[in-house]
């Protein structure tokens, strides 16, 4: 295997690095003190107990980064700035938790420790995580509108914010895979179409870490999408996530993908 490294100048994680360097917001930024435990509602301890879970995916994500992307340095080092902000996440909504007299059960967090197998091809892994990001960024997004509680809503907002640069960036790297690689195209549309063809939220930890023993009547990532789709049902949320991860990928591949017909179509395109 031929590991090619470009000259520093060129390599886009270190503008990543660069720009989290300068201006990412720190934990101890969250003025955990400043909960209002009178806002706080079961519920919302529930959407923060499936957030921890999902975010706690982080550590076998970048262990099948690494794995898949063994020969792309530039993308490995964004894969560990990545992982980072992920564990950050993790453990600021652990940290919220905490402050509110609730237990992170650390048996169901390692369970998750496994870590990804590789996607069909490393443009369809890409995009499985330009799906992803886009999901959770929308989600926080509008329960942080929901939440009254102070605290958690900024968490919600600075965390959605993140998940938002990191689709960016996940769109970067498979733009670049893709025009290196255009034989990947039908995978990335077969992805697409495997996220988006239905009226509900999947997400790949669900696809991906389910019915493992250790999350038998635990909260998991689907707890908190149900409790969002239950509390929005009939906003348009969901329409409105699944035309942005459309649009995105559209814009990724040059094809109209407005709705699952023309997914379909533009996939059977593909394979011809």
């Amino acid at each position: 295997m031929t590991n090619t490294i470009p000259g520093m100048d060129a390599m886009h994680s270190l503008d990543i690095f660069r720009h989290y360097d300068r201006g990412h917001w720190k934990l101890a930024q969250l003025d955990l003190t400043a909960i209002d435990r009178s806002l706080v509602k079961p519920e919302h301890v529930t959407l923060v107990k499936s957030a921890v879970m999902g975010e706690s995916n982080v550590i076998a994500a970048v262990h099948g980064f690494l794995n898949e992307f063994a020969d792309d340095y530039d993308f490995s080092a964004f894969a560990v700035i990545w992982g980072y902000q992920e564990v950050q996440h993790h453990y600021a909504f652990t940290s919220w938790l905490q402050a509110v007299g609730q237990d992170v059960d650390s048996r169901a967090v390692a369970a998750m420790r496994a870590p990804y197998e590789p996607g069909s091809t490393p443009s369809a892994t890409l995009a499985t995580n330009i799906i992803s990001e886009l999901t959770v960024n929308h989600v926080y997004r509008a329960v942080a509108n929901w939440v009254a509680e102070p605290v958690l809503a900024d968490l919600l907002l600075r965390a959605s914010r993140d998940e938002a640069a990191h689709a960016r960036e996940f769109r970067h790297f498979a733009a670049q895979r893709l025009e290196q690689h255009p034989d990947e195209l039908a995978s990335v549309l077969e992805t697409l179409y495997f996220y988006t063809c239905n009226d509900t939220i999947t997400h790949p930890v669900s696809v991906f870490k389910s019915g493992l023993d250790a999350l038998e009547g635990h909260e998991t990532i689907d707890t908190g999408f149900q409790l969002f789709l239950d509390q929005l049902a009939g906003t348009g949320e969901l329409d409105e996530l699944q035309d942005k991860i459309r649009k995105t990928i559209g814009s990724l591949t040059d094809r109209d993908l407005s709705s699952n017909g023309k997914v379909r179509r533009a996939l059977a395109e593909a394979l011809a």
